[in-house]
């Protein structure tokens, strides 16, 4: 890409086209890039200064959606329809988030499946790719906006802990949104990057990535050796935060005023004010010596003193993370170069003084700990923009590989501009009672559906041993060699039968066919993601239906006449949303069917386990 001419103050710009970087924050998301003039990462800023955006969605009840700031004035007034924290849950299910449920004050479903969790907001569900979208579609369009020119290319940031399904929910949130993510990138090495670390060929570092955010901990330790991040280790907390400094704030002012945690349950309009002057408090803090404000009416004060002594264990099981991944990593204090900090919350001044005094040396906190990630996002996007040529970018993926699953989905093993060689691999199971057999669709493109993708190759799994559906363990690996040559193999965990495929996945496929692919995918990305979300829900409705017409049939004599009457009307009713219901009225429908037989499950296992553990003695 050729280099821009700018002016950031006036946002005046001679070509079309820009790779910015974004972070895309639990708390908050911002979005930079390269300065054309300085050749420096800078945020992108309004007029007011403001850079960061709110990682906050707030569902009107004329269906208008806002995001950022004045999302954020919901918070109190309307709990239930905005949605905060939405990176939390991105490639989760109900199950990996339900200990954590009662930190969201939204609706958040329990469908008692390994399915991704779904939000309620209003008469509609949405999923996290799809709340996620909204917000870099907010980032998007200010980008456009401070630019004056189209903002089609990005990078965006993880933490380094996420695993390939929150990845590519990630990449997935950004083709939703109309931007074409060229690379996912760590945001330890992204931060590592904006500090100008791993920029020289000839550095070889040990770096401990410190990153305290609103609502997430994590500790890295990379290695730069050649202008390559590895990471050695990560460590963390995905429930610790600054939120959890504003929490110990809130419960010590709610034991003040004698305000009780049933009563924070009910009234949640005063739980929300209490968390946000915790949350002013804690900022006010980082540079005086006490606070006083007001809640509902009550004066409350706070000390700096008061302050690090409530926070304390917070910050003490923050630096047990840094002594385990400084286990796993095999490492000792005195092998770390760097430390670089990372996130609003090492703003507080107890943070930076443990970490420094934990690791016996001085912390990188130059850089606004809020911006550290964007910036080196903007780094990573400036280098694929090919500007850095001190950088060898090594040969990638020019289109995602995948296979097919129910419904006839893309289920992406390896994304697009993933580096080569790449492995990946994942587990399946069987969809019917018995099934011996597997048929495995290998798959190019960035669509939703395989039908609008490029069909590779296809092969069967046979000697499955018949089991019941769900039971079999089918792990499908693609590794992409150095050659680019693809092989796909398939093997049932449990009887070791195995089958494998080799292909050249780019063979025949000119350079204007493929980002005529990529084209595609960005136009058609709302309506993929509809329909992909609707085969999901028909997929999900069949597979409860099926589910409880077992159980029904299998414990009827335990039931009353009017559970099985409510139950069958329940599924007859979702039987026909299945063939003609929208995708909200079939989860709806579904969760109608939960609500009836989730009573009646629970009494059932509860007689059991009675049963089972009657006339024995339990012993520690």
């Amino acid at each position: 890409m050729a280099k821009i001419g700018i002016n950031i103050a006036t946002g005046s710009l001679q070509k079309q086209e820009m790779i910015v970087g974004i972070d895309l924050g639990t708390t908050n998301s911002l979005v930079a890039i390269i300065h054309p003039e300085t050749g420096q990462p800078v945020v992108l800023k309004e007029h007011d200064g403001i850079a960061l955006v709110p990682s906050i969605v707030h569902f009107g009840n004329e269906g208008q959606i806002t995001v950022g700031d004045e999302a954020k004035k919901f918070l109190i007034t309307e709990p239930g329809n905005t949605i905060f924290s939405v990176k939390r849950l991105m490639g989760k299910s109900y199950s990996d988030v339900k200990e954590h449920s009662s930190f969201f004050s939204y609706k958040i479903i329990d469908d008692n499946t390994e399915s991704l969790v779904k939000i309620q907001a209003g008469a509609r569900f949405y999923s996290p790719v799809e709340l996620s979208s909204f917000i870099l579609k907010e980032l998007k369009t200010r980008a456009e906006h401070i630019l004056k020119t189209p903002v089609t290319k990005a990078v965006i940031t993880v933490p380094a802990y996420f695993s390939d399904a929150q990845r590519q929910a990630t990449r997935d949130a950004g083709k939703l949104a109309g931007l074409d993510v060229l690379r996912i990138v760590n945001e330890p090495t992204a931060a590592s990057l904006a500090y100008g670390m791993g920029l020289s060929r000839e550095e070889t570092k040990t770096i401990a990535v410190y990153d305290l955010g609103g609502g997430t901990f994590d500790i890295s330790i990379l290695r730069i050796s050649g202008g390559i991040f590895e990471v050695l280790s990560t460590n963390g907390d995905t429930y610790l935060g600054g939120d959890d400094f504003d929490r110990e704030i809130v419960k010590y002012w709610a034991a003040e005023l004698g305000i009780t945690d049933e009563e924070l349950g009910v009234h949640k309009n005063l739980a929300q004010e209490l968390r946000l002057i915790a949350e002013e408090a804690k900022k006010s803090l980082n540079v005086s010596d006490d606070f006083t404000g007001k809640v509902a009416g009550h004066e409350v004060k706070l000390k700096k003193q008061k302050f690090e002594n409530l926070i304390l264990p917070l910050i003490e099981r923050t630096i047990q993370s840094c002594k385990n991944a400084l286990k796993d990593a095999d490492l000792t204090i005195g092998e770390i170069d760097e430390v670089v900090m990372v996130g609003g919350s090492t703003r507080v001044p107890l943070v930076k003084q443990s970490v420094s005094s934990f690791f016996k040396r001085n912390v990188h906190d130059s850089l606004n700990p809020d911006e550290v990630v964007a910036l080196g996002a903007a780094v990573q996007a400036d280098i694929l923009a090919g500007n850095n040529k001190d950088f060898l970018l090594l040969d990638i993926t020019p289109l995602s590989l995948g296979i097919e699953t129910m419904g006839g989905l893309m289920d992406v093993l390896i994304p697009r501009n993933s580096k080569i060689p790449s492995k990946a691999g994942r587990q399946y199971t069987t969809q019917k009672d018995g099934q011996a057999s597997m048929r495995i669709a290998v798959f190019q493109g960035e669509r939703d559906l395989v039908k609008d993708n490029r069909k590779l190759a296809e092969f069967n799994l046979t000697g499955i041993p018949g089991m019941p559906a769900g039971l079999p363990k089918v792990e499908v690996s693609f590794l992409v060699n150095a050659d680019g040559i693809l092989v796909v193999k398939a093997k049932e965990l449990r009887s070791g039968a195995e089958q494998s495929i080799e292909v050249k996945p780019q063979y025949g496929l000119t350079d204007a066919e493929v980002e005529k692919m990529l084209m595609d995918s960005i136009a058609h990305a709302r309506e993929d993601i509809q329909v992909r979300a609707l085969v999901e829900a028909q997929t999900e409705a069949k597979q409860i239906i099926d589910t409880t017409t077992q159980f029904i049939t299998k414990n009827s004599i335990f039931l009353s006449e009017e559970e099985i009457k409510q139950t069958r009307h329940a599924m007859d009713s979702l039987s026909v949303l299945v063939n003609k219901g929208a995708k909200d009225e079939i989860q709806a429908g579904i969760e109608r069917l939960n609500e009836i037989s989730r009573p009646y499950a629970e009494r059932l296992m509860d007689e059991a386990i009675s049963k089972a553990m009657k006339g024995k003695s339990i012993t520690k």
